[in-house]
């Protein structure tokens, strides 16, 4: 069972996670707080961002062929396979936020926190710590 965040934000009735946690298909989004003081902060609005699971494995798959990618680019020196990085990583997650989470992409306002939480999230569903 994915954490949840216990702030007001996870208790707000607009919250998307919160509603589908109960039940209902509202695409309601809550603006996130303007700054997280840390990680540990960041991480709980995260798995609220990503509760879909077809997001979530979009999540873990874009990750993993962007690793794959960045991995083949040191290999070969051809350092085309950055570029295809991002794109793997990135066209998937935001499909996943636009067709299913209904929300904005976190990256766009905490760049190093998203990328931190993806491979978090990918690690927890390859150590089965996270259902897939």
């Amino acid at each position: 069972m994915p954490l949840m965040a216990t702030g007001p934000a996870a208790r707000s009735q607009g919250n998307t996670a919160t509603q589908r946690a109960r039940g209902g298909n509202a695409a309601v989004s809550v603006a996130p707080p303007q700054r997280f003081g840390s990680f540990r902060e960041f991480y709980p609005y995260y798995l609220q961002q990503h509760c879909n699971p077809v997001s979530r494995r979009l999540h873990v798959v874009g990750t993993l062929v962007a690793l794959a990618a960045v991995a083949l680019a040191a290999a070969t020196r051809h350092w085309g396979w950055l570029l295809a990085a991002a794109m793997a990583g990135y066209l998937p997650a935001w499909a996943g936020h636009f067709f299913f989470e209904h929300n904005r992409p976190a990256t766009f306002r905490h760049p190093l926190y998203s990328l931190w939480a993806d491979l978090r999230v990918l690690g927890e569903v390859l150590s089965g710590r996270r259902p897939w």
